[in-house]
Parts: C-alpha cells; structure tokens; sequence
C-alpha cells in the first residue's frame, strides 16, 4: 500500500531537518531572472537550485581573491557635461538673485 501524501511529507520534512537543509527565497527582477535563464541554458542545467548552487560553490571555490571582485557590486559614475554644468550654474546665479531681492 503506497504512503500517504501527509507521511510523505513528514518524512521529508525530516530528512531535510537532519541534513540541515534550508530554503533560500531570492526575489529576482527580469534583467537577473534571464542571465540565470541564459547560463542554465549554456551549462545544461534545468533547475534554478541546481544552477545556483553550482555557482555558489564554484565562485566559493575561487577563495577571496578571486571572489571579491564577483560580488563587488557594480558603482555608476556620475559625469555631468559641459552644457549641463553651464545651465546649472546660470539657474544658480539667477537663484542667488532672486532671493536677494526677496530680502
């Protein structure tokens, strides 16, 4: 006779406490969600854990050196051209004007 569907998941439940498992939820925008979809598609994987984990322990792999600069968090740069600059000093002067007025 085949177990039931709740002794299935009992049994489960607790053999993922005994091996120490734990769900991970990672919120994805859809830039993220298609580079994993692209490297699944590259390597063969199928399942999103898989993939995930291979990387975990492969970038862990790599020890801090080879790491840190993987996860270091692309900076943008903020230039401000010419013009800008320009009109941004002008609507300045012409502030400092008119609250001098103003007193």
């Amino acid at each position: 006779m085949a177990a039931a569907q709740k002794d299935r998941s009992a049994k489960t439940a607790a053999k993922r406490k005994t091996r120490g498992e734990e769900e991970l939820r990672l919120h994805t925008l859809a830039g993220t969600r298609q580079a994993l979809a692209e490297l699944m598609a590259w390597s063969g994987i199928e399942e999103q854990g898989e993939a995930i984990t291979l990387m975990i322990h492969h970038v862990h792999g790599l020890g801090p050196g080879g790491a840190l600069p993987l996860l270091s968090p692309p900076r943008h740069k903020i230039t401000i051209s010419p013009s800008v600059s320009r009109k941004l000093e002008s609507f300045r002067g012409r502030e400092a004007l008119r609250i001098c007025q103003d007193n």
